[in-house]
């Protein structure tokens, strides 16, 4: 077991998660601001966009690079710096560090090394969504983003139909009308509100079912990065859920959790078995014939 004391001892260092604007630059806070003008270094997953955003306030800390592809490499280079007294913030390109952005390792890597995490609040775009959709925001599930192939993406949605909760998911205007298809043909013609542009000038929020907000799509081309919000399933029949893999073969079960649960091989195997109530030994078997 672990306790931190956020504040007890300033002489140590600290691991800053700072939320950024995910559109409106008025929409930092002041202790954000002086966060990033106090820490040693801040780690941004892209120190082109975050140079901006520093420009902007007139801050001139020194940036490093921390994101999806070296994000375990810099891990021991930014804990060094921790362990050593100096502060450093964790930024990404907009919106909260490690929701459906770099950071949850990080965050963890610092736990294990009993060093400080001090998470800022701020903004965050599926929130935002989730309030201004008008759907029960009581009680919510937040996804992100789904797998893009669509075999994937129905599994997926199998998994989460019979969810009682409001469902937030993130979008790009790429992919939005053919995850609002699947969305149909999966959980069915739910109310649902696609977000867009929040907090910046063009910010809209198209409200309707899925097959309403499908048309309106159709006639006015899908700009910006979307939140998408799904009514929850309004049924109340208890339904087992153990089956969202049933269309997979073993391999692709397994293949499912490498690729989307970013899991090793060995653990993938696992988790499959217990799905499919088999032996581990025999799950290995199938996967590894040739």
């Amino acid at each position: 077991m672990k306790v931190q004391k956020s504040f007890d001892d300033d002489s140590k260092g600290v691991i800053y998660i700072v939320p950024t604007p995910i559109g409106n630059l008025e929409d930092i806070t002041y202790r954000a601001l002086n966060i990033l003008k106090s820490v040693s270094v801040i780690a941004a997953e892209d120190t082109r966009n975050t140079k901006k955003l520093l420009n902007h306030f007139d801050i001139s800390i020194p940036l490093i690079s921390y994101h999806e592809h070296n994000k375990l490499s810099r891990e021991d280079q930014l804990l060094t710096k921790v362990e050593q007294g100096e502060s450093i913030a964790l930024v990404s390109d907009a919106g909260m560090p490690a929701i459906s952005d770099p950071g949850y390792e990080l965050v963890k890597a610092a736990i294990e090394r009993d060093e400080k995490v001090v998470v800022l609040p701020g903004a965050n775009a599926a929130l935002c969504a989730l309030v201004g959709s008008g759907l029960p925001a009581g009680e919510f599930y937040f996804y992100g983003f789904l797998p893009r192939k669509k075999k994937e993406k129905v599994a997926e949605l199998e998994r989460l139909k019979h969810i009682q909760a409001t469902l937030l998911f993130y979008e790009s205007p790429y992919r939005v009308k053919d995850t609002l298809a699947v969305i149909g043909e999966t959980l069915g013609n739910r109310n649902v509100v696609a977000a867009r542009e929040l907090t910046k000038r063009f910010e809209e929020y198209t409200r309707g079912n899925v097959d309403e907000v499908i048309e309106w799509m159709r006639e006015n081309e899908p700009k910006g990065e979307f939140c998408l919000v799904v009514e929850g399933n309004d049924t109340r029949e208890t339904i087992e859920l153990s089956n969202w893999w049933d269309n997979l073969s073993i391999r692709e079960h397994i293949d499912y959790y490498i690729e989307n649960k970013q899991v090793s091989n060995k653990e993938a195997i696992k988790l499959v078995a217990v799905d499919r109530k088999m032996p581990k030994r025999e799950v290995y078997q199938i996967y590894h014939v040739k």
